[in-house]
């Protein structure tokens, strides 16, 4: 900013000025007549010696200055060298005023330093090059605040001649225009007014308006306004110093924005959420109304197959401001653009399209276009440069890239939740032998699934098998494994293996799988990917009839048992080794639970911690599941709040709580016959005694037919004593059992063959039949379902 104090303003007078050179008055024969005090400090000689004297006493003359006219000696503006009283020579710049009508005085002579003059001549090219090179504006108020003087820039921000605009006020040259800096009074008048009683100078303050030079944009200057006195303190204006940084203001504003932008857009892996915020982001800084459309497709993770307006399905995702007031999200209502139309013209080129007020940018990822943004300004806004189209090229280009990965993590998520479906019970019926809770916590919180599972799965004899493990890592990979062990597990259950049996062949599975992988046959590219190694997996059985639970583990923590008056153990389960390894036999355990007791199968997500040890975690889950008077829901509920306070976990938790129940002795009938032929006639009888007291005759027919086939198989194939049970249940049991360890075959006999079609009779006549295995022998089941009711 250019400002001058007091005493420098005196310098307008020049090194010449007769008020402050020094001067003498000669007469026609160059005789000194008149000798000033300037003169006497200049030169040392006091009136009384020089004057009377002649001019060549203390003046010759010398070199001229190369930029003043020839004239004759001492007639006119010239360098000379003069002659000091104590000897010395100065070298002096002179000027000559005739003096016509003076009597004898004919001439005055001016003279001054030389090096004050040249310190002049740079001030006049200074004063010369702010006047008229400067891209400062400069322009001087006088005491009435108006105009008086203003230089080039000043003139060409106004678009006219000085002439026509001198003596204007400062409000009437920029009459809509409005400071937007803080703290100083609110218009130029009140601001200089200020300036002029005050003295106090205003610096860098930023005045937006628009230029009669350029009546339909918008400037801003940065300003400054300082009091100009004479050296006396005479008020004689105002200066005005005006800088337009309009583009500086612009880069700055468009950098906000991308910074902005930055915190904003792509924080949140969610389509409509990220849609929004480019609104919210560009209104209402850089338009009045900001849309967005997408592809219908992208709304479900996929992604657009065509690129043409009127092959492509847009949705209006969100709108800034809204269309109804209050609505903050509009609805996915479907959106179409007419031919020829920008937004048309944008998806056909799949570049941005500039019609008017109106700015469309495709929103492109790849090769595909996901989608428009709209960009709208006011009628009374200027339309968008080249600058600004630039800006919301890489607005759009970053929504865009937001907007893609949120739609990956759509059309992931919905794969892994389908996948969690698939993989992880949804919904477990009511079984008679337990009741249930549980919690699924994966540390994966994007995909929702981990390497942890559980499963309840019903059993012949209304038994129940419970099952939970763990798979090293987490994730989709996981995931994966964690559903081929399940199902697995089911499989092997289904065959009513006991936990011994079942873990052994699940080891030898993983085991055989993990071999594959190291061979190359696991992965496309032959490199060693195996997560199933090192799984662990508890597998326990409970009978409702005995109440008896057998249980197994491979690796895995004990369960927590709790009996019904709150007493909780771990019981002393053997831990076998974890799936794959080998080396090592599995053992199981058998315990007998009173009704009510309660079983807890965790892992080891839920119990340990970076911050606490195993021990820590199962005291604390004991403590929990000892309040007997409280719900299984509440007490997983509460489980996970103790243990995992912040709703999050370094490992895949899963939890499952089951309350062991009894079946009455109403509901079972059981009867043990000798193996002898006549045993089949005495087990008819039995059974249909006994389904004529539950009051099911209906099924007395298909019943009579299932035991005497059955029986008559055992004392034909087997050895030993026959044993006969029936179970009501949500459905009728029927199950013989004898010592024989060979399975039945379902076949088709021949026409001519005499026997072989009773189990294939036997099958259609139940829902389910089945073979399961014990230490003593075999039992085959059948289940057949109620008669309806009403």
């Amino acid at each position: 900013m250019t400002a001058w104090n007091a005493e420098q303003s005196t310098d307008f007078r020049g090194p010449l000025d007769i008020t402050r050179a020094a001067t003498a008055v000669v007469d026609a024969q160059d005789t000194v007549i008149g000798w000033s005090p300037a003169a006497e400090r200049l030169l040392g000689y006091p009136p009384q010696e020089i004057v009377g004297r002649p001019l060549a006493t203390f003046l010759t003359p010398g070199p001229t200055h190369p930029v003043l006219p020839v004239s004759p000696p001492f007639r006119g503006n010239e360098i000379c060298v003069a002659r000091h009283r104590d000897g010395r020579e100065l070298i002096v710049a002179t000027a000559v005023c005739p003096l016509p009508g003076a009597g004898t005085a004919t001439r005055v002579l001016v003279a001054t330093k030389l090096g004050d003059l040249r310190l002049w001549e740079s001030r006049l090219a200074l004063l010369h090059g702010l006047a008229t090179q400067s891209p400062v504006g400069l322009a001087i108020y006088d005491t009435d605040l108006r105009l008086s003087w203003c230089n080039a820039a000043y003139e060409q921000e106004i678009g006219r001649p000085f002439a026509e605009f001198r003596g204007m006020r400062a409000d009437e040259l920029y009459s809509d225009g409005r400071f937007v800096s803080k703290g100083h009074p609110p218009t130029l008048d009140t601001v200089m007014r200020h300036v002029l009683d005050t003295g106090e100078s205003f610096l860098d303050l930023h005045f937006k308006g628009r230029p009669p030079s350029d009546p339909t944009t918008d400037h801003l200057w940065s300003c400054a306004y300082y009091r100009l006195q004479d050296a006396d303190g005479h008020v004689f204006g105002v200066c005005e110093d005006a800088f337009d940084i309009s583009d500086r203001y612009k880069a700055q504003q468009r950098l906000a924005l991308l910074v902005e932008a930055g915190r904003g857009i792509g924080t949140a892996l969610d389509v409509m959420v990220t849609a929004r915020k480019i609104t919210e982001v560009a209104v209402p800084e850089f338009a009045a109304t900001v849309t967005v459309d997408l592809a219908k497709a992208v709304l479900n993770g996929e992604v657009p197959s065509t690129t043409g307006s009127a092959a492509m399905s847009l949705v209006r995702v969100a709108r800034c401001p809204s269309e109804k007031p209050g609505q903050e999200k509009p609805g996915q209502s479907p959106v179409e653009y007419p031919s020829g139309s920008p937004q048309d013209r944008s998806l056909a080129s799949g570049g941005p399209v500039l019609a008017e007020k109106d700015l469309v940018v495709p929103l492109r990822a790849g090769n595909s276009t996901l989608g428009l943004v709209t960009f709208t300004r006011g009628t009374d806004s200027v339309t968008f440069d080249s600058g600004e189209m630039a800006l919301a090229d890489e607005l759009v280009a970053r929504t865009a890239v937001s907007i893609d990965n949120a739609r990956r993590f759509t059309r992931e998520r919905t794969a892994s939740l389908a996948l969690q479906r698939q993989l992880l019970p949804q919904y477990v019926p009511q079984q008679s032998a337990v009741d249930l809770a549980y919690r699924y916590l994966p540390t994966d919180d994007v995909t929702g699934v981990g390497g942890d599972w559980f499963d309840v799965i019903p059993l012949s004899g209304t038994r129940v098998g419970l099952v939970v493990g763990d798979v090293v890592g987490h994730g989709l990979q996981a995931a994966a494994t964690m559903g081929r062990l399940r199902t697995t597990v089911r499989a092997f259950a289904q065959m009513d293996l006991d936990p011994v049996e079942l873990l052994s062949r699940l080891d030898d599975l993983v085991a055989q799988s993990a071999e594959e992988q190291r061979s190359g046959l696991g992965t496309p590219d032959g490199r060693y990917a195996d997560v199933t190694t090192g799984a662990t997996c508890l597998y326990a059985v409970y009978d409702p009839v005995s109440r008896r639970c057998v249980m197994a583990r491979a690796g895995h923590l004990p369960p927590a048992v709790v009996d019904p008056d709150g007493r909780v153990s771990f019981p002393d389960l053997p831990a076998g080794p974890p799936l794959g390894l080998g080396g090592l036999p599995f053992e199981s355990m058998e315990l007998e639970l009173p009704v009510g007791s309660l079983l807890a199968l965790f892992t080891d997500g839920l119990v340990e911690a970076r911050d606490r040890d195993i021990d820590h975690g199962l005291d604390t889950l004991g403590r929990v599941l000892s309040d007997r008077h409280a719900s299984l829901e509440a007490l997983c509920d509460r489980a996970v709040a103790e243990l995992l306070p912040s709703g999050s976990t370094a490992d895949d938790t899963a939890l499952l709580l089951v309350r062991t129940r009894e079946l009455d002795t109403s509901q079972v009938a059981e009867w043990e016959l000798p193996a002898q032929p006549v045993s089949a006639g005495r087990a008819r009888d039995l059974a249909i005694q006994q389904l004529r007291h539950w009051g099911l005759d209906e099924l007395s027919f298909a019943t009579e037919l299932v035991v005497s086939e059955l029986v008559t198989n055992a004392v034909r194939y087997a050895e030993g004593p026959v044993q006969v049970r029936l179970i009501r249940d949500r459905t009728l049991l029927c199950e013989v059992a004898d010592t024989g360890h060979t399975s039945p075959h379902l076949r088709h006999s021949g026409e001519d063959d005499e026997g072989g079609r009773g189990l294939f009779i036997v099958a259609q006549l139940v829902q389910r039949w089945g073979t399961r295995y014990t230490r003593s022998g075999k039992t085959i089941w059948t289940e057949q379902a109620f008669p309806a009711t009403g």
